[in-house]
């Protein structure tokens, strides 16, 4: 290709700004971060506020989340963080939680679904209460919460700048397992479809929606794995990268998504697991 056909492909797109600021810039949205007290949602939403975006966090625990909106708060002078506390696994929780957020804002550009439980037991002593309790959490509360703010994600949208959704899966939903967390992982393998399906249903209402699987990182759930040296060498022993993520790992990958240059990306999976998902068996 000529240096003249190259240049008229590349005008013919209607791109103006290739620029890193008009890529990535997230200046003025509002987010929504479910679990964002601590770990993995935390991390999400500091890069939020750290980059302008007024973000909402909930959490079961009153009185983490808000200390966990005080600091995030701290991160800006241009966006703030809000915290409205509750359960979103319970139908009263979950509507709570809609109605305050709706006393502060009617419109939703991002919304991180990454709120999560996990249970672990042997094979022929895993209790009920592993299943429902991780399956609610997991699986049923993100999608009642994303189609409970429909509004809210529509109000903004445009058909050059969709509303994000973002589903927080796991490797695990990918791989199998190491460990004996059957509910875990088939409520992670049931959010990447979960994100595929949703996706495929409102991307004429100008949302997106695509799921992250992230390999280990410093959480609550990741706690026991990591709680001394020699576990968490193990743990990294694993890992082709060979270490654990960073907030610039996971929150760099949210901040792709909300951007102008992830408006072109639904329906997807992506790990940010430092390459375990490509590690070959036997």
């Amino acid at each position: 290709m000529t240096a003249d056909a190259t240049s008229s492909t590349y005008r013919s797109t209607g791109t103006s700004d290739l620029h890193v600021g008009s890529l990535f810039g997230l200046e003025g949205k509002v987010a929504v971060v479910t679990g964002g007290s601590r770990g993995i949602g935390f991390m999400i939403a500091a890069g939020l506020v750290t980059n302008g975006v007024t973000t909402f966090i909930t959490a079961r625990k009153a009185e983490a989340c808000d200390a966990a909106a005080a600091e995030l708060d701290a991160l800006s002078d241009t966006a703030s963080c809000v915290s409205i506390p509750a359960d979103l696994s319970d139908p009263d929780g979950l509507a709570s939680f809609v109605s305050t957020l709706r006393e502060h804002t009617d419109t939703v550009d991002v919304l991180v679904n990454n709120a999560g439980a996990a249970w672990g037991a042997p094979l022929g002593e895993f209790p009920e209460i592993g299943f429902d309790k991780v399956m609610n959490l997991n699986v049923k509360a993100p999608f009642m919460l994303t189609q409970e703010l429909l509004p809210e994600l529509e109000n903004g949208a445009t058909a050059d700048d969709p509303a994000r959704v973002v589903m927080i899966g796991s490797i695990d939903g990918i791989r199998v397992p190491v460990g004996d967390n059957y509910s875990y992982s088939a409520a992670k393998a049931g959010v990447h479809m979960l994100a595929r399906h949703l996706g495929a249903h409102v991307v004429d209402r100008h949302i997106t929606v695509n799921s992250i699987a992230p390999g280990p990182f410093e959480s609550k759930m990741m706690e026991y794995r990591l709680e001394d040296d020699d576990s968490r060498a193990e743990v990294i022993g694993h890992v082709p990268r060979r270490r654990i993520g960073s907030a610039e790992d996971i929150a760099g990958t949210v901040i792709f998504l909300a951007s102008r240059a992830g408006a072109f990306t639904t329906g997807a999976t992506i790990p940010v697991d430092g390459g375990i998902s490509t590690i070959r068996m036997g």
